[in-house]
């Protein structure tokens, strides 16, 4: 969850220029003059108007450029916090252009507010650290811009930059509602690095520091929820909704909790909860899909179809900005499976403490049945398609992993029964026969419309690179995955001949036995000192835990089981919750890949409880639309 009241030094800045109340005004309402054109907190949704009628009051009466200035940022804080992104970006545009100094403590600020613009309104990264280089040339010594930039780092997925500068923030602190703010955002990277348990501590040290604080309750309860322990997910949930006391954060508040209800099979109490965040939002769309979840998972398939309209019919412009586009993606492919005529797939419910770091439960799982006309038909539209299917699970270096046999033979028989013309099983294959497969199947790719590849084994990230493992690899370091290992490049070199679709499907994101003992042989990571200064050369090698972040050109999609930096879940089953989700949905008639894929993600997110997510990398060309099977 993003932070948007970050930049501390704002309100010292207000605090110096003896705030832009203007509280004598005629113009202002009561309510306005105590709210007054100023940064803080934010106590009710309405206050954010408020803010925004101060400071435009402020604007047109101030009597200097400095005073101009500091009104026109105040004024694009409050606007962020609306999703007023355009808005904002003007202001805080002109407060740059009239600000009569360039070395000054608003002057920095300004450049904080810039860089949340860059960040959650535009998603561009690398403008938004430039931005923060710039404030940091202003006030070096500043943690509030080593604190932002880290977010930024953690947002653009490069985790050893956001932690030397969330530690550096942290040594440069010296009172503790900013150090709370600092211990929540370095949990935050942790999180999104996998590291749970190490980021729920860290939410722990800032609700120590801030115990009134809601957001971090409720974001170590969802650092809880992904270790696999829901009931204590549940507790900082209900503390979280209590300091919440109806303000902003609310309606996702309790979209949470409702999911985590679910998740634990107490359906009537999600539904609850979903309607309580509507009354609190009623154009948020995350709550109507999440309504349409919980009633699917009830059998009550005609209210989720209506929910999951609703959810639709929400204005994309009201603000939540991905939140909202995601709940919406969910929504849509969830109604084209309900409308399908589809049987729904099975789910199990999850237990409200996990058995193991690793392991959900796992219905046994059989290819579908698909009537040889359909089957026929739609390769006769589709094209002629092609599959290498791999499942590494004999590994010779370490344990051996139990699903991925079973996973990939499962998945074979799925694309024969769909009417896949060619499909190629390779099993327990080393380096040199992961080539000469690969090898072969480009010929084959060559000739075909679609050509897929799914993998199931051990995959890691070294250096930003992706590579497949075979199982005669031992990988004593990381110079050894160059000359041991499958650069994920060279599998999509091998299909890039097929004329339609190329697609890629890894269920090869599991906790990984080869990332620990290619630690170990690295150098030891930057060490921070007190002064915030670095005690040892920058580390050179990066291991990612899980897969890193992929981009896509082309016809392309390649899907993760888990997203990049997870690690994906074995079943207690016979195969994997990404094998179970994949082979029960993929025989849906008339739902397009994308779709398919969505309901595949969410799927797996109810089977484990959220703890993991698949991700999709790429598009297609719009052009066409592609079926597993037509309808």
């Amino acid at each position: 969850m993003g932070n948007w009241k970050i930049a501390a030094r704002a309100a010292l800045a207000f605090l110096a220029f003896g705030g832009i109340t203007l509280a004598a005004a005629d113009q202002v309402t009561a309510k306005q003059r105590s709210t007054g054109c100023k940064v803080g907190t934010i106590k009710s949704v309405s206050e954010l108007d408020d803010r925004v009628a101060a400071c435009t009051l402020a604007i047109d009466t101030s009597r200097s450029p400095a005073q101009l200035a500091l009104a026109l940022s105040y004024r694009a804080q409050a606007l962020l916090n609306q999703n007023k992104c355009d808005l904002a970006i003007e202001d805080l545009n002109r407060a740059r252009d009239v600000s009569p100094s360039k070395k000054n403590l608003a002057y920095y600020d300004l450049h904080l507010w810039l860089s949340f613009y860059w960040q959650n309104c535009k998603g561009d990264f690398d403008r938004g650290i430039a931005v923060l280089n710039e404030a940091a040339a202003i006030l070096p010594r500043d943690p509030a811009v080593y604190n932002q930039r880290a977010n930024m780092y953690r947002d653009k997925g490069d985790f050893g930059a956001a932690i030397a500068d969330i530690n550096r923030s942290i040594a440069l602190i010296n009172n503790d509602p900013y150090r709370a703010s600092a211990y929540n955002n370095r949990a935050l990277i942790l999180k999104s690095m996998g590291e749970y348990e190490k980021s729920a501590a860290d939410f722990s040290v800032a609700i120590k520091l801030a115990p009134k604080n809601a957001k971090y309750h409720a974001n170590r309860g969802d650092a809880w929820r992904l270790t696999g322990n829901l009931e204590r997910a549940l507790q900082d949930q209900n503390r979280a909704i209590e300091l919440y006391a109806g303000g902003p954060g609310v309606a996702l508040g309790l979209t949470l909790r409702g999911e985590t209800l679910r998740y634990m099979g107490d359906y009537d109490s999600a539904l609850s909860n979903f309607n309580q965040a509507i009354r609190f939002e009623s154009d948020f769309a995350p709550a109507y899909a999440g309504l349409g979840l919980t009633f699917e998972r009830m059998g009550d398939f005609e209210r989720a179809k209506s929910e999951f309209r609703t959810a639709l019919s929400v204005s994309e412009n009201s603000g939540r900005g991905d939140i909202s586009k995601s709940a919406r993606e969910t929504a849509e492919a969830r109604l084209a499976a309900l409308t399908s005529g589809a049987p729904q797939p099975k789910i199990l419910p999850v237990p409200s403490r996990a058995s193991s770091a690793t392991s959900v439960p796992t219905l046994a799982v059989a290819a579908p049945v698909v009537a040889p006309a359909v089957a026929k038909a739609t390769a006769a539209k589709q094209g002629r398609r092609a599959a290498l299917i791999i499942g590494n699970s004999a590994y010779k270096s370490v344990a051996v992993l139990e699903n991925p046999r079973r996973d990939a033979q499962k998945m074979a028989a799925a694309l024969r029964a769909v009417g896949f013309d060619d499909v190629t099983m390779a099993v327990d294959v080393s380096r040199d026969k992961m080539i000469e497969a690969l090898r072969t199947f480009a010929a084959a790719a060559d000739k075909a419309d679609w050509a897929v590849v799914y993998y199931a084994g051990h995959g890691i990230e070294v250096n930003g690179v992706n590579y497949l493992i075979p199982v005669d690899a031992k990988l004593a370091s990381d110079r050894d995955v160059l000359f041991e290992a499958m650069p994920l490049d060279q599998v999509m070199a091998a299909i890039d001949g097929a004329k339609k679709l190329k697609l890629v499907v890894l269920d090869a994101c599991r906790d990984n036995p080869f990332a620990s003992a290619i630690a170990s042989a690295s150098p030891a990571p930057v060490a921070v000192s007190q002064s915030g200064d670095s005690t040892r050369s920058t580390r050179t090698r990066s291991l990612g835990k899980g897969l890193g972040e992929l981009k896509v050109h082309g016809a392309s999609l390649v899907v993760y089981a888990a997203k990049h930096g997870q690690t994906a879940l074995d079943g207690e089953g016979e195969n994997s919750p990404f094998a179970v989700a994949v082979v029960q949905r993929i025989a849906t008639p008339g739902v397009e890949i994308n779709k398919l894929f969505r309901l595949v993600r969410d799927d797996v997110m109810e089977a484990t409880a959220g703890r993991q997510e698949p991700y999709t990398y790429g598009s297609l060309p719009g052009r066409e639309d592609f079926f597993f099977v037509n309808k």
